[in-house]
């Protein structure tokens, strides 16, 4: 027991110790990545999105909802207001299936080839030096054994 903190150092250490993290679902990572935007439904129970255009249920008209999708498909759209989940939205009109801002990842373009092969070369250099094989002879101290 220490005299200080009143408790045996082993148990201070593991409380200090940080508890893990429990995993997110496949669900609440999905959720993380989604963008959203907000839009006023109209009269006829449309919105519009980046040039397309969605039905909602006509009971959203007027009111300012909440669209939740994934930037590479737009035409998935979660409608939702006040936080509250209420459908999907039915697309209308569908233009562009990517939000404008979402790039896909491309990979780098590959360096030029110089024609020159590296591995080959250091392959070669190690197989003559290897060839010769050890001279154990030359390991030996000459000094060594004489007077």
């Amino acid at each position: 027991m220490h005299s200080e903190t009143g408790q045996p150092p082993i148990e201070r250490w593991l409380s200090s110790i940080p508890k893990p993290l429990p995993l997110p679902s496949t669900a609440d990572l999905r959720e993380a990545f989604l963008w959203s935007e907000f839009r006023t439904v109209t009269k006829t129970a449309t919105v519009s999105l980046h040039g397309n255009s969605y039905e909602v249920d006509p009971s959203l008209a007027g009111m300012r909802i909440e669209l939740v999708f994934d930037p590479f498909d737009l035409t998935d759209i979660e409608v939702r207001a006040s936080g509250k989940a209420l459908g999907k939205a039915v697309p209308h009109h569908v233009g562009r299936h990517a939000h404008p801002k979402a790039s896909p990842e491309t990979p780098a373009e590959p360096a030029p080839s110089t024609g020159i092969d590296y591995l080959k070369i250091l392959d070669e250099a190690h197989t003559a030096n290897t060839a010769k094989g050890i001279n154990y002879s030359s390991l030996m101290d000459d000094s060594r054994g004489r007077q």
